[in-house]
This record gives structure tokens, C-alpha cells and sequence, in this order.
């Protein structure tokens, strides 16, 4: 004890080179952690329906059961002759794991050996909530409207204080709301066209932390906060698509997604300054959907697909207004790839089921605040008809990761000061329950 106590004294009489050694890699690990806000930023969530989630959101383009269709594809309104309703919720578990994982830090403070030790971590995931709400309404025979609300993006990932490596972990908090407004026109028996305005507020929250380790006993002997942002803005984006019936069991949509830049605006701490009032500059992926359902003639079964590309390379830097480029970063586009089946038992229950194969947006660089790799979802669901006119739907999917090797380094004037080696894996579960009605 009283070694350590004369140490930590020796540290606090440590000359200015060392203070400013310290500060150097203070300022290096904030650039390496800028990488985890963009992660966050680039995290899709699929969670617009219920029944969309029961069948892994294959064919969701152009099934058009339910007023949630218009998330994926707003020419599918043109299929309602009547005004539509639906209004759920999702639920998501993410399972986040951090194994075999070995922490070293070294020439941070100059105790003449390296600080070494273990940093596993069991689940640094979290439980969120997605509601949404559409309204589809058909003014005559050519036109219909809809408005809706739900969430395209959002993540949640939190390290306690005992996760040694902190400057790698933290808070990662985002969330994000759609509101949208569309109009659909049927052009004949066969073509409809439709589009809308989608605008989007986003909320996100970073909070890191670096601490200064004692190589015998592994405490805490120094702490610095090297990032803190709590920002939140609006952005408005928009969408258009096309349906093609070939005829009453087969038909065809494409869909199109601009997403914006979003400029959050909030208290951004980088570099050791605080910038009040500050903008943060998170651009958003595109998103394009190719759909097809088919029913089997005189049969109760039906099969339906989707293919979605997501535009993860939009991510070139993440730059605030006051500090300039916080970081570059390397994000690769991405494509999903689903395939369902949906089976009409008889007037009360519809069963539905679907597989998702989904692809990463990391490429070359990866991290264990914002686990990511090639995803398997295996999806299943019901429809409970209530009545004619109303229906309750039920949804659920596990998606299952892979092991992901991470290596994150933070370097000082050149010197490498910290190093975490680790195996990342990242489930989820998600479950929805959604009341639809038609009038």
C-alpha cells in the first residue's frame, strides 16, 4: 500500500514531458474513438412492422397485409381500397459478447513495466423499444395518402467501469425517428408509382473515458473523459417506388430511400475542448429494395423475397462543425438478402416464416463498442384476424453473428501506448406485436 501511495505521489510530481505524454495519447485516443460514433450512425434496424419481422422482411416491398407497407415502399399504397391502420411495437435484446480478450498499456505512466491483464466482457448490449404507426388512406381509385412514424436507425452499447480498456468501450447511444408523408398514383391495372418526404431526427449520446492503470494492482490511478457528446438534429429525406401487378397472385415492387446528412446539433468535448452548440455532421445510407411475392395458385401458400442494398459507404468522415474531421473511416456497402413463406391456414390464423442472410458494413476496421459482422436471421410469425376489417400480429427473429477478430491500437508521437486484442459477437432478439385495422 504505501508503494502504491508513493507512486501515485511520484505521478503527480512527474515532470511536464510526461503530463504532455499523457495528453498526447489523451488526444490520440479520442481520433481512434470518433470510429464508434460512426458505427453507431451506420446501425440499420428493420423493426417498421411486426409482420414484416415474422417473414424477415422478405417481400415487404409488395405484400401490402397491413398499412406498414408504405415504410418499405410507398407505391404499395395504391393496392388499398380501403383506409388502413396498423400500430405496433418492437422490442430488441442485443446480445453483445467480448472474449479471449488481452488489454496492454504502456509509456502512459512511466512505472518501468507495461500494465497487462485479461478485458472479457459478457454483454455490453442492451433492451430497446421501436414503436410505429401508419395510416394509409385512399382518396378515389388512382389516389391514396399516407403518414407514418418509425425508426430506421438506432443502437444501444454500454460498457461498465469494470471493462478494462475503456477508451474502447463507453456508452454508444443512438436513436432516430422517421415521419413520413406519401402519395401513391395508380397508373393502370398494373403500374403504380408512388413517393414522399421522410424527416428524420436523430438523438445520439458517446461518453468514453481513459484511465491510467497501476501495473501491480490494476486500479485506476488517473482519469480523463477523452469523449463526451449529447447532440440531436433533423433532416429530411425522401423516397419513391413502383409496383408491378402481372396479376392477382404475382406482383413486383422496387423501392428507393434518400437519406440526408444529419446535422446534430449539441455540446461536443474533443481534443481536451468543449464546443457549446456545435454541429455533427452524420451522413445516412440510401437504401434501394427489390421485392416479389408470389401466392400459388389454388393453394393457401405463398412465397416472397427481397433483396436491399444499403449504401454504408456514404460514411467517408465524421466531421463537427467547430472541430473540423473528427475521423476517417472505411465502410463497405452492404446487401441483404431474405426469403419467406407465408401460409393462409384459414380465416383466423395466417402463418409466416423467412430467412435473412444480412452483410456487414465493416470492412478492414472493426471495434468492440459497435460489434458488427454477417448476420442469419431466422424469422417466424402469425396473423390472429380478429374480424374481418382487424388482425393482431405477432412477430419474432434471433439473429445470429459471427466471431469477429478486433485488434484496436492507440499511438502517441508515433509509440504505441495501448492495444486491445479481443473476439467480438453480437446476437439479437427481436420480438413485435402489431394491431392492424381497415375501414
Amino acid at each position: 500500500m504505501d508503494l502504491f501511495c508513493d507512486e501515485i505521489q511520484d505521478m503527480k510530481d512527474n515532470n511536464m514531458s510526461k503530463k504532455q505524454h499523457f495528453q498526447n495519447f489523451f488526444f490520440a485516443a479520442v481520433v481512434l474513438l470518433t470510429t464508434q460514433l460512426a458505427s453507431a450512425a451506420g446501425f440499420q434496424l428493420n423493426a417498421q412492422s411486426a409482420t414484416g419481422l415474422g417473414r424477415a422482411f422478405a417481400g415487404d416491398a409488395v405484400i401490402a397485409d397491413n398499412a406498414s407497407v408504405m415504410a418499405r415502399n410507398s407505391a404499395a399504397m395504391a393496392l388499398f381500397d380501403k383506409t388502413a391502420i396498423s400500430l405496433g411495437l418492437n422490442m430488441i435484446k442485443s446480445e453483445i459478447e467480448v472474449k479471449d480478450a488481452s488489454y496492454q498499456q504502456q509509456h502512459l505512466i512511466d512505472y518501468g513495466v507495461a500494465y497487462s491483464t485479461s478485458s472479457n466482457y459478457q454483454d455490453a448490449g442492451d433492451i430497446s423499444y421501436a414503436p410505429n404507426l401508419h395510416l394509409i388512406v385512399p382518396i378515389n381509385e388512382k389516389f391514396a395518402v399516407g403518414v407514418n412514424l418509425y425508426s430506421s436507425f438506432g443502437t444501444k452499447t454500454e460498457f461498465s467501469n469494470s471493462f478494462k480498456g475503456a477508451e474502447y468501450g463507453g456508452l454508444t447511444d443512438l436513436k432516430s425517428v422517421n415521419w413520413g408523408l406519401a402519395v401513391s398514383y395508380r397508373l393502370n391495372q398494373q403500374w403504380s408509382i408512388g413517393g414522399g418526404l421522410d424527416l428524420i431526427y436523430g438523438q445520439g449520446k458517446l461518453q468514453r473515458d481513459l484511465n491510467a492503470y497501476h501495473p501491480k494492482n490494476g486500479s485506476a490511478v488517473a482519469t480523463n473523459q477523452v469523449l463526451d457528446v449529447d447532440a440531436s438534429g433533423f433532416a429530411l429525406g425522401f423516397n419513391i417506388g413502383t409496383v408491378f401487378e402481372l396479376n392477382t397472385n404475382n406482383r413486383f415492387g422496387f423501392s428507393y430511400h434518400y437519406s440526408p446528412e444529419l446535422e446534430a446539433k449539441g455540446d461536443i468535448e474533443f481534443k481536451g475542448s468543449i464546443a457549446k452548440d456545435d454541429t455533427l455532421f452524420m451522413p445516412l445510407p440510401d437504401m434501394a429494395e427489390f421485392s416479389g411475392y408470389h401466392r400459388i395458385q389454388d393453394t393457401k401458400f405463398a412465397v416472397h423475397y427481397s433483396v436491399q442494398w444499403i449504401g454504408w459507404s456514404a460514411f467517408d468522415t465524421l466531421d463537427s462543425k467547430a472541430h473540423g474531421t473528427l475521423n476517417d473511416y472505411q465502410w463497405k456497402d452492404a446487401l441483404h438478402f431474405s426469403l419467406g413463406g407465408t401460409y393462409y391456414l384459414n380465416k383466423d390464423w395466417t402463418l409466416r416464416g423467412g430467412y435473412m442472410y444480412d452483410q456487414s458494413a465493416q470492412d478492414e476496421i472493426t471495434s468492440v463498442s459497435v460489434p458488427d459482422s454477417d448476420r442469419q436471421w431466422f424469422s417466424a410469425g402469425f396473423t390472429y384476424h380478429l374480424n374481418k376489417r382487424s388482425n393482431i400480429d405477432f412477430g419474432a427473429t434471433y439473429v445470429a453473428g459471427k466471431d469477429v477478430d478486433v485488434t484496436e491500437t492507440t499511438e502517441s508521437n508515433g509509440v504505441e501506448v495501448s492495444t486491445l486484442n479481443a473476439t467480438t459477437r453480437a446476437n439479437a432478439i427481436l420480438v413485435a406485436i402489431q394491431y392492424s385495422r381497415s375501414f
